[in-house]
């Protein structure tokens, strides 16, 4: 089975040979110059033809018919090709289109990227490793190709734009992330994101402080500076390097078997009113209870004994990855 760029290839070859043999015919067999015989070719295979009789000799009229005959052929198998080409990439990308769109429609609870730079791409390297669903927004429309090429849903358009971000499903997201370096172009990000879904988490990134307050008038909840972060984790490898590299180890996921979890109590679950010690999360699971932070947001540091667990708490835990899936089954909670 001959594919469309088959086609025009083998069309194009068969087409270059018949204009080929078919001028040095109308030179040698007629006597034509060979700007005539190149100008007879060209009218031949297009069918604009010489009028109603022709005074040719029997031998070119017989090299003519074989020239409107195979000409015309190669020219519409070659062309046909072309068309499918043209037509199939078009219907490709309007049913990828639309098949995106419905993707994106079935979501909930998931990810809003705004922009796909290179902090976008490894944050969506991040989440797709952690198994969470994303989609990509980008005025590029090169980024939104590539961030489609990975994997990744993806709208193109401006993430200003109230339209853009409900088509990324903003009012069924539970999160959305600026990643522009322009500051101005985050805040607005954040004041349209906060309109339309007072309850979405807003992580903004911010390149100068002055903008920290802005985001926060706007709605963010999280401000990211990574010159900031990249200085605090510069200066804890001078400082501090085996604190650095346990951090890096959690951060990087560059060991596989080593977590920092969070997990979440919900009404229901068996860990409402229970302690720290009759979980046993050290002796059964190996595991480190690290914080745990109640409904309001207060964050309690190595948790006594005696701490009893109360719905709405994150527990965020430290050990081997193994152990916490089943910790987390045994108690029926779900992951932050």
């Amino acid at each position: 089975m001959r594919t469309p760029l088959m086609r025009i290839r083998l069309g194009g070859l068969v087409l270059a040979l018949v204009f080929t043999v078919a001028v040095l015919g109308y030179r040698f067999l007629g006597g034509y110059g060979w700007l005539s015989a190149v100008y007879m070719v060209v009218i031949t295979v297009s069918t604009v033809g010489y009028g109603e009789t022709s005074d040719l000799s029997p031998q070119v009229q017989a090299l003519t018919v074989a020239v409107i005959l195979v000409g015309i052929s190669a020219s519409v198998y070659t062309f046909g090709g072309l068309i499918q080409v043209m037509l199939e990439g078009e219907l490709e990308r309007v049913l990828g289109k639309r098949r995106m769109i419905k993707d994106i429609q079935g979501l909930s609870g998931h990810s809003i990227i705004c922009g796909y730079g290179r902090m976008g791409h490894n944050l969506a390297l991040e989440l797709k490793t952690q198994g969470r669903q994303l989609v990509v927004i980008d005025h590029d429309s090169e980024k939104v190709a590539e961030a489609t090429s990975n994997g990744f849903l993806c709208v193109l358009g401006d993430a200003t734009d109230e339209v853009t971000l409900q088509d990324a499903g903003l009012d069924r997201a539970s999160t959305l992330v600026s990643t522009f370096p322009n500051d101005a172009e985050s805040v607005f990000i954040t004041l349209t994101a906060r309109n339309l879904n007072s309850g979405i988490k807003i992580i903004s990134r911010a390149e100068r402080e002055s903008t920290q307050q802005k985001l926060r008038q706007a709605g963010a909840d999280t401000i990211v500076m990574p010159t900031v972060v990249g200085a605090r984790q510069m200066g804890r490898m001078i400082t501090r390097p085996s604190t650095a590299h346990l951090i890096n180890l959690v951060d990087e996921g560059s060991n596989r078997e080593f977590d920092l979890d969070e997990l979440i109590v919900e009404e229901g679950n068996r860990l409402v009113g229970m302690t720290v010690e009759k979980t046993e999360a050290h002796r059964r699971h190996r595991l480190l209870v690290v914080a745990i932070k109640d409904a309001s947001g207060v964050l309690r540091f190595n948790p006594a004994a005696s701490e009893q667990f109360a719905d709405g708490d994150v527990v965020m835990v430290v050990g081997h990855r193994d152990h916490i899936s089943q910790f987390r089954s045994e108690f029926g909670m779900r992951t932050g």
